[in-house]
């Protein structure tokens, strides 16, 4: 009994440390603290291609507020004034339609691509690794190379190393207020900001976003790096949904590489029973979000190919083939038939160019002008005291052009009806709306029925513009 009770005890204690066990491992897996990340610089073509983008893209958004065109500012949001300026076009709330277009341009590309070989987007142009690129050239700058980094973050604190990551976290937070102050320069015009910055004069909005952005830059480049790419970005969720086994991916080869093993560069890996990867770790060390690529294809894998420059140079180094990880597909690593040009890419790209004709087209066909037509409605129509039917009409003229027009108002393919309007010619000024009162009338005994479709035309004064507007003359029953 005695015994019994023991054996009880015993397997009472030995679940319950098991159980224990089993929580503390969950609750390490969903609480795992951050292991910093310390990628190694690599050169190639594919760092050449990516440094190449970041100088582009980094170039383009802060050197482009301060373009000039018209004497303007030759890309602006103006948010109260509710105009977009890009170079010599001007977007009003009323060209809402382009902005969406311009996202489903966006979304297709994407499809597009990722479709074609994978992460492109993430790799070379996405603004999370745009700037980590750039905060990682000043770590590197200011603190050493990755031992250098590895070696000061274990050392103890002291003037030095104070010294030194102040100077980096300095550097860092004066790039990112740049970033910040650059993207309010898109809404307010950039040397206007400048002086009120200068001044001390900057609203409560402008203040904001300029902290507010420069402190997301901050955050993102500096300190979250990769986990914003592995846990915050929902693109590394749902983009095999766009794989598919003829999409180029990174992929380490495992038939060429297997089985891994250090060996001395004089050894023959074949008689030696060995593969080509000589468990070097590079690909790992120059991963910036840390994955060790011969573990297959992972979600967390930004296809920045820079585990390919690093297995190439050490392939070179040893005089193997290069490529062991290298941009492939899923069917060519199988031994079968790759297909890079497929109808699934083909039918993509035909959307693509379609839809992009078609807004590059509609942009250049647009007229400056818009002209809505509001019937009144207080009654349907009214008789004059020398028994004429008419109808009243409000004109909202929209000038969406840069400068001043003057419009003359006519009416379309009714001879026997009368326009009446205040003043022949209309003139407003760049950006402005004017109402414009006129009168349709006509003999009842001219009328056909009881509602009859009409036009109004506007014409520019120079002959430039000329936009056309339906509308409805409603009379008596004839």
């Amino acid at each position: 009994m005695e015994t019994e009770s023991l054996a009880k005890s015993d397997y009472g204690t030995t679940s319950q440390v098991a159980k224990h066990g089993r929580h503390e491992d969950l609750e390490q897996a969903l609480y795992e603290k951050r292991q910093k990340i310390y990628p190694r610089q690599v050169h190639g073509l594919f760092a050449r291609l990516r440094l190449s983008g970041v100088v582009a893209l980094m170039s383009i958004y802060y050197f482009t507020p301060w373009l000039m065109w018209d004497d303007r500012q030759a890309i602006l949001f103006d948010l109260p004034g509710r105009k977009f300026y890009i170079f010599g076009l001007i977007f009003w709330p009323q060209d809402l339609i382009y902005l969406s277009a311009l996202l489903i341009l966006a979304a297709l590309s994407l499809f597009f691509f990722t479709a074609l070989a994978g992460r492109l987007w993430c790799g070379y142009a996405c603004p999370q690794t745009v700037w980590t690129e750039v905060f990682l050239w000043i770590e590197r700058k200011i603190e050493g190379d990755r031992m250098r980094q590895i070696k000061l973050d274990k050392a103890p604190w002291n003037g030095r190393k104070l010294a030194i990551k102040g100077a980096k976290h300095g550097a860092w937070i004066a790039l990112s207020l740049w970033t910040g102050y650059t993207f309010v320069g898109y809404f307010t015009p950039i040397r206007d900001l400048g002086q009120s910055l200068l001044t001390l004069g900057l609203g409560p909005w402008e203040t904001f976003w300029v902290l507010f952005y420069g402190f997301a830059t901050y955050g993102n480049a500096g300190w979250l790096r990769e986990q914003v790419c592995i846990y915050m970005c929902p693109y590394a969720r749902f983009q095999s949904a766009m794989f598919d086994k003829d999409t180029l991916i990174i992929s380490y080869d495992t038939v060429r590489g297997e089985p891994r093993g250090s060996r001395k560069r004089s050894v023959d890996p074949r008689k030696a029973g060995l593969g080509d990867c000589i468990d070097c770790t590079m690909c790992v060390q120059v991963c910036p979000t840390g994955i060790d690529i011969r573990n297959g294809l992972q979600y967390q894998c930004i296809g920045c190919a820079a585990c390919v420059d690093a297995c190439d140079d050490v392939m070179d180094r040893l005089g193997y083939e290069p490529g062991l990880v290298r941009y492939t597909t899923e069917n060519a690593l199988d031994g079968k038939p790759a297909h890079t040009i497929r109808p699934r890419v083909m039918i993509y790209a035909a959307i693509l160019i379609t839809l992009l004709i078609a807004v590059v087209g509609s942009i250049a066909a647009r007229t400056p002008t818009k002209m809505d037509v509001i019937r009144d409605r207080n009654a349907l129509f009214r008789e004059t005291g020398e028994g004429l039917v008419e109808n009243v009409y409000t004109l909202r003229i929209l000038n969406k052009d840069n400068q001043m027009h003057s419009y003359v108002l006519t009416l379309e393919d009714q001879p026997e009806m009368e326009l009446l309007i205040e003043q022949p010619e209309v003139t407003i000024e760049a950006g402005a709306v004017a109402d414009v009162t006129a009168r349709l009338r006509i003999n009842p005994v001219d009328l056909k029925s009881q509602s009859t479709e009409v036009q109004f035309r506007l014409h520019s004064a120079d002959g430039s513009i000329s936009v056309a507007e339906p509308a409805r003359f409603v009379g008596p029953l004839p």
